[in-house]
């Protein structure tokens, strides 16, 4: 983290009876997620807000008090290495009613990923993620569409098992609020059109997972042109509920089986979970070098007993 990071004002809210600072004067702190679009227009960083003027938020009760949803995130930068694991090791870290989602048998799909939110309703943060992907929590067989668009990136189901973050309040609305096993720790993440950078740091300052490889060679798009989706699976108080996200791309790229990968695992949660899925071979980088994302609060879901 940097100097001016650290030494940046503060200020302290109250998020269902946890206590979080955060920047005095930003965008939490003026607006409390009722954000004024019109104000982040004006932000250079920010390419526009149309997709957000289509998208009203709602006031909802949570485990973290009274929020709006969905959380808008303005400009944002991610990174995601797709991998090719054992599904009996998937599921050895999946709950009993998740069932892996298979490109052959007893192969599944296990990733790491990095994101950098620049500006967003609750402030700058960064995060990392190692996610399994899944069959549709519902009922019934999995489709081939399902498969495929699965494959490629336009609707994706996950199950997180590791999500550390930069800030507080992302934690505490991550953990409490939508059931995600989220930690604060000191985390980089560096994505230009050149070179896509990350490193998480462990409790004791060392690394926990980091990543350098070469960014593939974006594709523009307008804003609304290319929407994708990601469910995720929690279990909040013993209820499973699903959290949808929706990702609006501006500028994005995709690396079939890359090359110059410098994937580095050292001593963490993150880096334990990721061996534990005992990953074989990065078939896939997708590199988002700019787009917008809106989270929305998770709801209650019917997930389907599933024998292991």
């Amino acid at each position: 983290m940097s100097s001016s990071a650290q030494e940046q004002e503060t200020v302290k809210y109250d998020l269902g009876g946890r206590t979080v600072n955060v920047p005095k004067g930003g965008l939490y702190d003026r607006f409390r997620m009722d954000t004024d679009l019109d104000e982040v227009a004006r932000d250079p960083r920010v390419s526009g807000v149309d997709f957000f003027r289509r998208l009203p938020k709602t006031r909802v009760d949570s485990p973290i008090g009274s929020t709006l949803t969905p959380n808008f995130y303005y400009r944002v930068s991610t990174a995601r290495l797709t991998m090719l694991a054992p599904s009996r090791a998937i599921r050895s870290r999946l709950p009993a009613e998740l069932a892996p989602l298979e490109v052959a048998p007893g192969l599944g799909l296990a990733s790491v990923m990095f994101f950098r939110y620049d500006v967003c309703d609750i402030d700058f943060y960064t995060e990392a993620a190692v996610g399994i992907a899944v069959k549709p929590a519902r009922h019934g067989r999995l489709g081939f569409f399902d498969l495929v668009t699965g494959l490629k990136n336009e609707h994706l189901d996950s199950y997180v098992l590791s999500l550390p973050v930069s800030t507080e309040i992302a934690q505490v609305r991550g953990h409490d609020g939508y059931g995600f096993p989220k930690w604060v720790t000191e985390l980089d993440v560096d994505i230009d059109a050149q070179r896509t950078g990350a490193r998480v740091a462990n409790d004791s300052g060392g690394t926990d997972v980091s990543l350098s490889v070469p960014t593939p060679v974006q594709t523009t798009y307008r804003s609304g042109e290319r929407v994708g989706s990601l469910t995720s699976y929690t279990s909040i108080n013993g209820a499973w509920h699903s959290t949808l996200s929706q990702t609006n791309v501006l500028a994005a790229g995709t690396a079939r089986l890359p090359r110059e990968v410098a994937l580095e695992l050292g001593e963490g949660r993150m880096s334990e979970d990721l061996r534990a899925l005992k990953p074989i071979r990065t078939v896939q980088l997708d590199v988002m070098t700019e787009g917008q994302l809106a989270l929305h609060m998770p709801v209650p879901t019917s997930v389907q007993s599933r024998n292991k």
